[in-house]
C-alpha cells in the first residue's frame, strides 16, 4: 500500500486534537461540493438554452447548407452539385434562390428576405409544424404563387394569418441603365398572395424578415434563371452528419462551402459559447477561493500532527514522503467535494428536467417554455471533474509544500 496515501487517508477520517480542525475539513468539503454543484447546473443550464435554441432552427434550417464560396449565384446545373445531390447519403436535397427584397402591403412596407424554394420543401426541414393558420404549406396553384410569412413579419404589414389583397413584392434590376425620371424602372415587380398560413420559428431574424415562397418566383424577380443561390441537404436516418459533411467538403472543394444547423447560426451560438466560457471561468474562481478553506484545514492539520511527523522521521520517512501525506489530503478533499458536488448537481439537473422547480415566469405565453432548460452534457461533467481536482490540487500545492518544510527543519 502506498505509505503517504495510508496516512493521509487515517488523517482525512480520524478524530483530531482540537475538534476545530474537523469541522474545517467538513467546510472544506462543503465549500467544494457547492462550487462544483453550481459548475455542473449552470453549465447545464447553457446547454439547455443552446439545444432549445437549436431546435427552433430544425424547422426552418436543412441539416447542410452549401453555398458558393465566392459571387452570391451558381449555375443550378454544375457538375460538383450534380455529383453531391446522386450521394446516397442524401434524401432529400432542395435548390434554393435567396436575397433581399422590398415588400408592400395596402400603405405599409418592409424589407425581407424571399427565400424561393422547391416544393419539397416541407420534406426537407419540418416547416409543417412551425405552421399556424387554416392553410398549408403551398408554394403555387396554376398561376398563382403563395408567399408564407414569418408571423411577426405578417404584424408588422398588417396582412393577418391569410390577406385578401395582393403582398406586392420588389426587387433593384441586376442589370441594365435605368432612367433616374422614372426610378419604378430600377425595380423588377411581382406579387404574392396567402396560402393560410404563417410561420413561426422563434427567432427574430426570420419571423420577421422572411418570406417563403416558389423557387420560379425567386429566380423571376430576382433574375436569376437557372442559377441558384444555395443547395440545402437532408441526410437519411442512419448517416453520420459528420462524416457525411466531411465526404461533401471533399467533393466541393474551395468552389463550395458546406455548413451544418450549428454553422448556418455561427453568430447565435459563437455568443452562446462565449456566455457559457465566461460562466465556466467566474465560477472556477470562486472555485478556487473555495479551496482556500481547505489551505486552512491542511495548515492546521500540519500543526496538530507536529509530533506525528516527528516520530514518522525518527521511523525513516523522508521529507517527500511527509510532504505527499498533507498533498494527498487535499487532494482526498478536492474528490471528495468534487464527487459530491457532481451527484449533487446532477440530482439538481434532474429534479428541474422532471418538475421543472425554477420557472421563467407566471404568466402563460411570456417564453417559449415554461421552466428553464437543462441538458446535462457528459462532456462538461468530465470538464468539471478534472478542473476541481486540478484547481485544488494547485490550491494546496505551494502551501503544503512551505509548511511541511518548515515543520521537518
Amino acid at each position: 500500500m502506498n505509505f503517504p496515501f495510508y496516512i493521509a487517508r487515517r488523517y482525512l477520517f480520524s478524530k483530531k486534537s482540537t475538534h476545530a480542525i474537523n469541522v474545517i475539513s467538513l467546510i472544506s468539503v462543503v465549500g467544494v461540493s457547492v462550487a462544483t454543484m453550481a459548475l455542473v447546473v449552470v453549465l447545464s443550464g447553457f446547454n439547455g438554452f443552446s439545444d432549445l435554441i437549436a431546435s427552433f432552427f430544425t424547422g426552418f434550417d436543412p441539416q447542410l447548407k452549401i453555398e458558393p464560396a465566392k459571387g452570391k449565384a451558381v449555375a443550378a446545373d454544375d457538375p460538383i452539385l450534380t455529383e453531391i445531390k446522386k450521394l446516397p447519403e442524401i434524401e432529400v436535397a432542395t435548390e434554393c434562390v435567396e436575397d433581399q427584397a422590398l415588400a408592400m402591403y395596402r400603405n405599409k412596407q418592409a424589407m425581407v428576405t424571399i427565400k424561393g424554394v422547391e416544393d419539397n420543401f416541407d420534406s426537407l426541414t419540418n416547416i409543417n409544424d412551425i405552421l399556424y393558420g387554416d392553410g398549408k404549406f403551398e408554394l403555387h396553384a396554376a398561376n398563382l404563387q403563395y408567399g408564407i410569412l414569418g408571423i411577426r413579419l405578417a404584424q408588422d404589414l398588417g396582412t393577418g394569418v391569410a390577406w385578401r389583397n395582393y403582398l406586392n413584392i420588389y426587387a433593384p434590376q441586376r442589370e441594365g441603365q435605368y432612367d433616374a425620371s422614372n426610378p419604378t424602372e430600377a425595380f423588377v415587380e411581382d406579387s404574392l398572395i396567402s396560402p393560410g398560413a404563417l410561420f413561426q420559428v422563434k427567432q427574430s431574424k426570420y419571423d420577421k424578415g422572411y418570406i417563403i415562397t416558389s423557387i420560379d418566383f425567386a429566380r423571376r424577380i430576382f433574375s436569376r434563371q437557372g442559377e441558384i443561390t444555395s443547395l440545402e441537404l437532408r441526410l437519411k436516418a442512419d448517416v453520420d452528419i459528420d462524416e457525411t459533411k466531411a465526404r461533401i467538403k471533399k467533393i466541393a472543394g474551395n468552389k463550395f462551402t458546406v455548413k451544418d444547423r450549428y454553422e448556418q447560426q455561427a453568430d447565435t451560438f459563437n455568443i452562446m459559447r462565449i456566455e457559457k466560457l465566461f460562466a465556466y471561468a467566474f465560477l472556477t474562481f470562486i472555485l478556487m477561493v473555495a479551496c482556500f478553506n481547505i489551505i486552512g484545514s491542511l495548515s492546521m492539520l500540519i500543526i496538530d500532527k507536529k509530533d506525528d511527523v516527528r516520530t514518522l522521521r525518527y521511523l525513516g520517512a523522508t521529507d517527500k514522503q511527509i510532504n505527499r501525506i498533507f498533498l494527498f489530503e487535499g487532494r482526498m478533499i478536492s474528490v471528495f467535494g468534487a464527487f459530491i458536488g457532481i451527484l449533487f448537481g446532477l440530482l439538481l439537473c434532474w429534479l428541474q428536467q422532471t418538475y421543472g422547480l425554477v420557472s421563467l415566469g407566471n404568466r402563460a405565453g411570456n417564453f417559449v417554455v415554461e421552466a428553464y432548460p437543462i441538458s446535462v452534457h457528459p462532456w462538461d461533467v468530465i470538464l468539471i471533474f478534472f478542473t476541481v481536482i486540478i484547481v485544488g490540487w494547485l490550491a494546496v500545492w505551494y502551501p503544503v509544500r512551505y509548511m511541511s518544510k518548515r515543520l521537518t527543519k
